[in-house]
């Protein structure tokens, strides 16, 4: 019997902009290429890789987003994942959440996060929060261990672009996010909290003791739980 594959350690950003009355968030089209969730609109997000806790941030992870990843991760460890989210969003979208960079040797950083530092910006973990976890269920294809982040988009600097691994990048109002046939399942409970959140305050004002859902699926039954 064949062992099911341990979940990897991933990170996805959720960016949200507010010029109009309903919410909007970043999501694009994966294709149908990929092996993991192909042809679905997703944010963007990834994997943790090693470098990503190698790297100085222009500034730290705020106590109660930290507090809320260390349930579940170490500290170094939960600020690799903050850093993964941002090094993904802006590999995937062309969008950098940073500050000015200053006094950071270029030759000392990994190949991975080169190309950001070299907009001048540091990451800016200060600017994210923590809102969702999710687990793959076993027997995936991939199988990864999720934690969503969310941010304003007006702490986004750049244009729209990215490496093209997300197809058609497009600002989308998060009730017809959820109401899209092409939205995975998880995707639409995310969005579901971030719509409820968003409705009772700034993301960016969540106390610590907030609770964090869980997704996870079992023999094809779903549960959400809360840390």
């Amino acid at each position: 019997m064949r062992r099911p594959i341990r979940p990897r350690d991933a990170a996805t950003l959720i960016l949200v902009r507010r010029e109009s009355a309903v919410p909007e968030v970043l999501m694009g089209h994966r294709s149908a290429r990929h092996v993991f969730m192909p042809n679905t609109f997703v944010f963007p997000g990834g994997r943790v890789d090693r470098e990503d806790g190698r790297v100085p941030p222009a500034a730290p992870l705020r106590p109660p987003v930290f507090e809320r990843l260390v349930r579940h991760a170490t500290p170094t460890r939960a600020q690799a994942l903050g850093l993964a989210a941002i090094r993904e969003a802006y590999e995937e979208t062309g969008l950098l959440l940073g500050r000015p960079a200053n006094g950071i040797d270029l030759g000392r950083l990994p190949d991975s996060w080169r190309p950001f530092y070299e907009q001048g910006l540091a990451p800016a973990l200060d600017v994210l929060d923590y809102v969702f976890r999710a687990i793959t269920p076993p027997g995936d294809v991939r199988r990864f261990h999720a934690r969503f982040f969310i941010s304003d988009a007006r702490f986004a600097h750049g244009e729209i672009g990215g490496s093209g691994e997300l197809l058609d990048l497009q600002w989308i109002p998060i009730d017809e996010a959820i109401a899209m046939p092409n939205t995975p399942g998880i995707t639409k409970n995310v969005l579901r909290e971030v719509r409820s959140l968003l409705s009772r305050t700034d993301p960016m004002d969540l106390p610590a003791a907030h609770p964090v859902p869980v997704y996870r699926s079992l023999y094809g039954r779903e549960s959400i739980t809360y840390d």
